[in-house]
């Protein structure tokens, strides 16, 4: 059993509060301020970017907050791209749904459709180009 400060852990405690804590737990704790220290000093090395109006507030940790208009502007593609999806013949929509937007690579989908990489290739391929024609309509 290892002894620790809970003050170390939890910034609400303004006095000293020694726990024992059993060996594994304090090898966590250990690993996790490393880690912690870690991150730390490579956002100072190569990323702690401070701004003008935000103080001590890095940019790199800021969430990031999409305008109304950004969002509206997302949907809209998105269901352009689902009506663009749609039109296309059900296996050049189901390949290209399963490349690119679940990231299933091109040897594994002809894997699953027991066919030839070429075949799924050339069908993505053929189906970007009338996806393209679709979304024409709409420039």
């Amino acid at each position: 059993m290892k002894q620790i400060n809970l003050r170390d852990y939890y910034p609400h405690y303004k006095e000293d509060k020694i726990v024992e804590v059993p060996d594994e737990v304090a090898a966590l704790l250990e690993d996790l301020d490393r880690k912690e220290e870690s991150y730390l000093r490579y956002l100072r090395r190569y990323g702690a970017f401070f701004t003008f109006d935000l103080g001590d507030i890095k940019e790199k940790d800021m969430p990031f907050q999409k305008s109304p208009i950004d969002i509206l502007e997302q949907q809209r593609t998105l269901s352009l791209l689902y009506q663009g999806l749609a039109k296309l013949p059900k296996k050049q929509g189901r390949r290209i749904y399963a490349h690119y937007f679940l990231g299933i690579s091109k040897s594994e989908i002809a894997r699953l459709e027991h066919c030839h990489k070429s075949t799924i290739c050339e069908s993505i391929d053929s189906g970007l180009t009338a996806l393209e024609k679709f979304f024409e309509k709409f420039s």
